[in-house]
């Protein structure tokens, strides 16, 4: 892990940040410095993460906002700045995934992993931008997944990999278009990462997804801090658009 002080005084949002791989960005966040604003659509998971921190001595407050509504991103961001006074580093990690095949998808279905993992990260890093843009300064970090590089497989289906592709997309053109204002954007792709998302596989399933991998073993939630840490300090500061495989040694592309 870096060194604590690294993002001292830094103002961090996390979405997703109730559970898994985003409570566990939240705290890595909070305990390289920054102040950290948790949001999740479970308002005690967020604040179990919250008081977690807070508990450790950081600073955090709680964001119970749907990520996909424009008009609720925006409350979100209102009250993290007017709370914390500004906007630093921004990990967009909300997602659900579907595993019906491509054939039994329904519309409704269809929109809602659209909107929940591809239209709250537009939402996000436009919200974010505004910001950003008129300070010259900010890291974000859109949470993919390598599903969206294999259209979907043994991670999701069709639709998952679909909504995940179009976050890779949006990654680099949001990089370019904020690179001139000394935003930096990148993206990170879990592979098998030990979560409650994951639990349902059966030993077969996991046994060949391991096999497939050249460290054969999953990863943890904190595998993922770690990059997002790593992609959000001034170690990083000349990486900008990157799509940035954690994942065991699985893709190799």
């Amino acid at each position: 892990m870096l060194q604590e002080s690294i993002l001292k005084g830094k103002i961090a949002l996390v979405t997703g940040a109730g559970q898994g791989i985003g409570r566990e960005i939240a705290l890595t966040l909070a305990q390289s410095g920054c102040k950290v604003g948790i949001n999740d659509s479970n308002r005690q998971s967020a604040t179990n993460v919250a008081q977690e921190i807070i508990a450790a001595g950081g600073s955090s407050i709680v964001l119970v906002h749907d990520v996909s509504v424009a008009s609720e991103v925006q409350i979100m961001y209102q009250a993290i700045v007017q709370e914390f006074g500004q906007i630093d580093i921004v990990v967009n990690n909300a997602g659900i995934i579907l595993k019906n095949a491509f054939c039994e998808i329904t519309e409704e279905q269809w929109d809602r992993i659209i909107a929940v993992n591809l239209k709250s990260v537009f939402l996000s890093c436009q919200t974010a931008a505004s910001y950003m843009r008129e300070q010259r300064s900010g890291k974000i970090v859109n949470i993919s997944s390598v599903a969206g590089k294999k259209g979907g497989g043994f991670l999701g289906n069709t639709a998952y990999g679909t909504s995940k592709a179009g976050v890779i997309a949006l990654t680099k053109g949001v990089a370019r278009e904020l690179g001139p204002f000394g935003v930096n954007v990148n993206a990170i792709t879990p592979g098998f990462i030990e979560t409650d998302m994951v639990k349902s596989m059966t030993n077969e399933l996991r046994a060949t997804i391991l096999g497939g991998m050249a460290l054969k073993r999953p990863g943890k939630p904190r595998d993922i801090a770690n990059a997002v840490l790593y992609l959000v300090s001034p170690l990083a500061d000349f990486i900008s658009g990157e799509i940035m495989d954690v994942d065991g040694g699985l893709m190799m592309d």
